[in-house]
């Protein structure tokens, strides 16, 4: 098969690796692969016009990206846009205070936000990873990509690893519930996922739109979808830099610690950040790139996803 290829120069620096790994779900993600040798990123995933493969390799002043697929043109075209293009910086200045943000917006001076264009797929994703370690929620990903999704386009054998391009809308409505919980995915998250394979089409539409309150009442008007679920959508589909994710099992606390080193809840952790309103995902962002969080005892724990008292909460 063919491939398409572009060079992007973006008049500034930029590694692909930095600006999209947190779309990696895990290291043994089928539809993320990142070459350390190259700095080259590999991403399958599905367009309006059907799958692709999309090759990132950086180089002094430029990136060349190649493709793959019917959806190599709408994914060689968002290229800018995945790399943070269209995020800004303008506005954002770290208070002298906080001296671990300080620092790390010197170390990743480069940091952008991506937008991926995906919502439904970051939907999927999103609603998988709810209430549950992110070790279960990879795991999850990765058994379900394997048996529903369908090999990438060109070459998808990258070492030992097939690249698998995320299940269709209508794809992921028909597996049968005994394989998600085989995937250890309870009945609660699952409904999630379905549901929202039968509005995908309204959730991309929402990519059309500005305002991101709006953005994010629409996406929470689905059931089971909470403010957690609705800021990581946004996060990844929308190149939402404010879109912090609040109702996280440690988020606000590693924030909250890494500023003040004092561990606060959500709404502490709210009104300490609000001098960063319009840039919170990105404050949230730097202090996980600087590898700073709140202290924890003990060996990890998973959290319970069988009773009903741990999946009611809208995350």
């Amino acid at each position: 098969m063919s491939s398409v290829v572009r060079v992007w120069r973006p008049g500034r620096v930029v590694d692909p690796q930095s600006v999209i790994g947190g779309l990696r779900k895990g290291p043994g993600d089928p539809a993320y692969v990142f070459d350390a040798g190259r700095r080259t990123v590999w991403r399958a995933t599905r367009t309006p016009d059907g799958p692709v493969l999309l090759r990132l390799t950086p180089y002094a002043g430029f990136v060349e990206a190649e493709a793959w697929g019917p959806g190599s043109e709408w994914a060689l075209d968002g290229v800018p846009e995945l790399l943070g293009d269209r995020d800004s910086w303008d506005g954002f200045e770290p208070l002298p205070e906080h001296r671990v943000l300080v620092d790390a917006a010197r170390r990743f001076p480069h940091l952008r936000v991506p937008r991926t264009r995906a919502v439904f797929e970051a939907m999927a994703a999103a609603g998988i990873e709810q209430v549950v370690t992110g070790k279960e929620a990879f795991r999850a990903w990765r058994l379900l990509l394997r048996e529903y999704g369908e090999p990438a386009p060109g070459p998808h054998q990258q070492g030992n690893r097939v690249m698998m391009v995320p299940p269709a809308p209508e794809e992921w409505r028909q597996i049968p519930s005994w394989q998600w919980l085989r995937a250890g995915v309870e009945g609660r998250r699952s409904r999630v996922v379905i549901t929202a394979a039968t509005r995908a089409k309204a959730l991309e539409r929402t990519l059309e739109l500005s305002d991101s309150a709006e953005i994010e009442r629409r996406l929470r008007s689905l059931p089971g979808v909470g403010v957690w679920t609705a800021a990581e959508v946004r996060q990844r589909a929308h190149g939402d830099a404010d879109a912090f994710s609040f109702a996280d099992y440690h988020v606000s606390r590693n924030v909250s610690y890494a500023l003040i080193g004092e561990e606060l809840d959500d709404d502490g952790c709210a009104e300490l950040i609000e001098p960063y309103r319009g840039h919170r995902f990105r404050v949230q962002r730097l202090i996980e790139l600087a590898g700073i969080g709140h202290p924890r005892f003990g060996p990890r724990k998973s959290l319970p996803t069988h009773t009903p008292g741990a999946t009611h909460r809208l995350r």
